[in-house]
């Protein structure tokens, strides 16, 4: 699965990156423990380009009868996003790319669980596959949220935990994005591990446990 994450690179080059414009209303503060049920930063493509923007992560579903439900939908799995109700829909027009710097992970041991950091080998920013969908309320107030895609671990993940989130190559976001992209079959095709040699991983301290705790310490290496 992927429960916690890291959005520190600056407003500017996010945005960039992205070549995305603001969405209205959102404010941008760098996370070092982005967690289930916060606003996190997110990619849509709009009408007039990308928006960057913040959906609550936790996905409601349209079709719910209320929001709830989004505690259990943080993750959807790549190979059944087809056959699950709250997400099989959604792939063919409501796709979104969560900007990360890095996500955490726990490594289970004998002697209990270590706190793991994953990222890219060069420290850039990459792109978790998403889906997102928005539920209205009785008095017709709307909620926007987002799930992150897990597929299975590459070489590197497999030492740690038996899941990772779907990271895009920069040169499928476009195709993940598109709007006017509705082949599903392709699209599912984008859905596979990330290249392990690109990427590290490496231990951080246990104060990342608490979502209460979010600093720069969070992210340093414990030698």
């Amino acid at each position: 699965m992927c429960g916690r994450f890291t959005i520190t690179d600056p407003l500017d080059e996010i945005m960039e990156r992205y070549m995305a414009s603001i969405a209205d209303g959102f404010e941008y503060r760098p996370n070092y423990n982005a967690a289930p049920m916060q606003y996190i930063p997110t990619i849509i493509a709009g009408k007039e380009g990308n928006k960057l923007g913040a959906l609550r992560w936790g996905l409601v579903p349209s079709w719910a009868k209320d929001d709830k439900i989004g505690n259990k939908m943080i993750n959807a799995r790549a190979e059944t996003l087809t056959e699950k109700p709250a997400f099989k829909r959604l792939i063919s027009s409501k796709r979104c790319i969560i900007p990360c710097s890095g996500f955490y992970e726990w490594k289970k041991e004998e002697s209990g669980k270590r706190p793991m950091r994953i990222l890219m080998k060069d420290d850039r920013l990459f792109s978790l596959a998403g889906l997102y969908d928005t539920w209205t309320d009785q008095d017709g107030n709307k909620l926007s949220t987002c799930t992150i895609i897990t597929t299975e671990p590459n070489s590197l993940l497999e030492k740690i935990h038996n899941r990772m989130p779907v990271i895009l190559r920069s040169e499928e976001e476009a195709e993940w994005l598109g709007r006017d992209n509705n082949d599903v079959q392709s699209l599912l095709s984008l859905l596979k591990p990330y290249k392990a040699s690109e990427m590290r991983a490496y231990e951080v301290p246990k104060e990342v446990g608490n979502v209460r705790n979010n600093n720069k310490g969070l992210i340093e290496e414990v030698i």
